[in-house]
């Protein structure tokens, strides 16, 4: 009799605790459920957009090298403002510098360049979107901006191209000092995975001008106060010699 009491008691128990908290525990199920839900229709949105964007960039690509530069810009512009999240956006830019260069456009495509530097993450794009930056800038007789805009990136994966370019700024500003230390620095890459011309850096060292003024000549040497000239031989005067005639 006490066992079925016991047992009793239990359920009720059971029911007591359920009736309390029955709600909150179906309402995590459900809960848990839509995050659920929610995370795979997130990914499931994510990877729509990065094949719509990707198949978006296709087009462009074949726009781009094809030389349409309005349906290059109408396609750039839909990738900026409808996929600007994904790397696409970011390979946009630089497809469309690249255009713009082309079309002798430098300025436009400096601009879409400084647009990409400006974009949060995307650090490959935005190091070879730096790198063309300043072949731009010195493409348009800027080496203080090259040299603002390369400063401090010694330990990228870039780092002997953007000293190399970093000498030609450097070289073009008459700083003779500054430019070999940057050649020098892009002459230390890795041989065995070299990313710069070599040859054409140490062309570039042996070809600065001099650090300093070179010397007109030596000074010409003049006698000292004490030291006695002796005069040439046409300048020596003989003594008038008595002939004996007055006698």
């Amino acid at each position: 009799m006490d066992e079925l009491l016991s047992e009793k008691e239990q359920i009720e128990a059971m029911r007591d605790w359920w009736r309390e908290n029955g709600r909150y525990v179906i309402g995590g199920i459900v809960l848990g459920v839509g995050i659920l839900v929610g995370w795979n229709q997130w990914k499931e949105y994510r990877l729509t957009a990065r094949l719509e964007a990707s198949a978006r960039y296709e087009t462009l690509a074949k726009q781009v090298s094809g030389g349409m530069l309005e349906a290059s810009e109408a396609t750039a512009n839909e990738l900026y403002e409808n996929y600007g999240s994904t790397s696409y956006a970011a390979l946009a830019r630089l497809a469309m510098a690249r255009l713009y260069m082309d079309r002798s456009r430098d300025q436009d495509a400096a601009d879409t360049l400084n647009a990409l530097l400006a974009i949060r993450g995307g650090a490959e794009s935005q190091m070879v979107g730096r790198l063309r930056l300043a072949k731009i800038y010195l493409y348009q007789d800027k080496p203080q901006d090259v040299v603002d805009l390369l400063s401090g990136f010694e330990d990228s994966a870039f780092a002997a191209r953007y000293d190399e370019l970093l000498g030609d700024a450097h070289t073009a500003l008459g700083q003779i000092r500054d430019a070999a230390a940057a050649y020098k620095r892009a002459m230390a890459d890795d041989p065995r995975a070299p990313t710069v011309n070599r040859s054409l850096i140490q062309m570039k060292i042996v070809d600065l001008p001099d650090d300093e003024p070179a010397m007109d000549g030596a000074a010409a040497e003049e006698p000292a106060a004490d030291e006695s000239v002796e005069p040439a031989a046409d300048e020596i005067v003989e003594p008038a010699v008595d002939s004996g005639d007055d006698q």
